[in-house]
């Protein structure tokens, strides 16, 4: 079949695309910037299109020819996401319909009895749309997605691991139905080729085990080896609290983990299993949670995380590329430059250089990094701890802590575009060269376009701190290539 993969750069999107390609699919991918999708491994085989589903650009050409639509976007944590979901659920619709897509599938949320969350509500009026609309749809509706990288596997995890002692809100005896990615990925796949035409509704779709959010971390704690966690009701946690305590403890930023935790207070279990009439369990069955949280695991540990929740572009975070320098004529830009030579080969800086942050340090004062991070958390950024996805390994396009990486030239640059709260806008640069002599160089800038006079004053109160912070990096690096 031909289909069009939205959400490519996300963390389901990201992992259905090999899959349909293995599966003998032809696959094009829809994308608001192709650079995003230039260095991921399977970027050669596929048809990469750009276009917004918001902005309702280039989506009917987009979809020319292709038979089976998979619509993995969606506004979380962008302001008044509901009405960017809806306006975005509408156009794809229309276009689908323009184009002559024989079936759209989409990955939703359960649909809770009475009063749901707006994450929830907003997730079932999009399934909505596309079940109204004239075009076939097949609309999954899973709860949470117990996989390597997942926001709500990291947020599992992090609450686990962090705190052997937590006070609980009265929503971690709610009842779930996880579901390992494995699982939900199977289901995507089968579904552009097995649903004869007619098929129009939606799926309940969940592993085998049903468990409240406190026996998920019970569980979790047991399979990773940790001690049983003590948990102590109250009922003054209430959603908006929780979500600032897993804002804070968690590597995902609140506007992420508001509406998550928010989803939490219904119980998301299913009401049928249907799916299997189309789509048969596997000979040995659905993917258990104890198993889901083992595998999940072993990729972290074995730094094979295929793709991360981070990997979606943050909403309010700054996405222009770094300028070309004549265009900043007649603004204030600041930079610190630093140089440094090398008693290394080129090839062994760069991989100093590519193996920047995460678990691998800044190469700079530590707690200095940190204060940052926190204080970024604090604002309501993204902070340092989204780490990064490979120890050794970077892409255009996936985040670094509280940076995305803007471009990379194999060997020779990296550039950073910071995703941390800011008065402007900022890039960090770092180069192997050589110079004339043929001797390994290693540059490094740092560039701030100032917004308004708050801008002018944060880069003039933190200069200071640059020799230590930006000089300190450019010595350490230069040292762990020599060593």
């Amino acid at each position: 079949m031909r289909c069009l993969v939205t959400g490519a750069t996300g963390y389901v999107g990201g992992r259905l695309v090999p899959r349909l390609l293995a599966a003998g699919h032809e696959v094009r991918c829809l994308t608001r910037d192709a650079r995003r999708l230039r260095d991921v491994p399977w970027a050669p085989k596929v048809e990469i299109a750009e276009g917004d589903v918001a902005e309702d650009a280039g989506l009917v050409e987009a979809l020319r020819g292709i038979e089976v639509a998979y619509y993995l976007v969606h506004a979380l944590g962008q302001d008044a996401f509901e009405d960017v979901d809806r306006l975005s659920a509408l156009n794809f619709a229309i276009a689908c319909e323009a184009a002559g897509v024989e079936r759209i599938v989409y990955l939703g949320g359960p649909v809770p009895a009475g009063h749901a969350s707006a994450h929830l509500r907003s997730r079932g009026e999009v399934g909505d749309i596309f079940l109204r609309c004239a075009v076939p749809a097949v609309v999954f509706r899973a709860a949470v997605i117990i996989g390597s990288g997942s926001a709500s596997f990291e947020m599992l995890r992090y609450l686990t691991e962090r705190l052997p002692v937590m006070v609980t809100p009265a929503w971690v005896h709610n009842r779930i139905q996880p579901i390992a990615v494995r699982d939900v990925l199977r289901y995507l796949v089968s579904a552009a080729s097995v649903f004869p035409p007619p098929v129009n509704r939606a799926f309940d779709i969940g592993g085998p085990d049903v468990l409240t959010y406190a026996e998920l971390m019970q569980r979790y704690a047991r399979v990773a080896g940790l001690r049983r966690r003590i948990l102590v009701p109250t009922r003054a946690l209430s959603p908006w609290l929780s979500s600032h305590w897993v804002g804070l403890v968690t590597p995902v930023p609140n506007r992420i983990a508001r509406p998550l935790v928010g989803s939490l207070i219904h119980e998301a279990v299913c009401h049928e299993h249907d799916i299997a009439e189309y789509v048969p369990d596997p000979h040995d069955g659905l993917t258990g949670f104890d198993l889901a949280v083992t595998l999940a695991l072993r990729r972290i540990r074995n730094a094979d995380v295929e793709t991360r929740w981070a990997n979606a572009t943050l909403a309010g975070a700054p996405s222009d590329p770094l300028p070309s320098d004549p265009s900043w004529s007649g603004g204030t830009v600041y930079r610190d430059e630093r140089t440094r030579s090398v008693s290394a080969p080129p090839e062994r800086l760069w991989r100093v250089i590519e193996a920047i942050g995460g678990e691998n340090g800044w190469h700079s004062f530590p707690l200095a990094w940190s204060i940052r991070g926190w204080l970024d958390r604090l604002a309501g950024g993204v902070g340092l701890r989204r780490g990064r996805r490979d120890p050794s390994r970077l892409y255009v396009g996936e985040a670094l802590d509280f940076w995305r990486v803007e471009e990379i030239v194999p060997g020779s640059l990296l550039r950073l575009r910071a995703e941390m709260k800011l008065p402007g806008r900022a890039w960090l640069e770092m180069r192997a060269a050589s110079d004339a002599r043929g001797r390994t160089v290693y540059e490094q800038r740092a560039v701030f376009l100032p917004r308004g006079l708050a801008g002018h004053f944060y880069w003039w109160a933190v200069a200071p701190f640059h020799a230590f912070v930006f000089g300190g990096m450019a010595r350490n690096i230069a040292r762990t290539a020599e060593r």
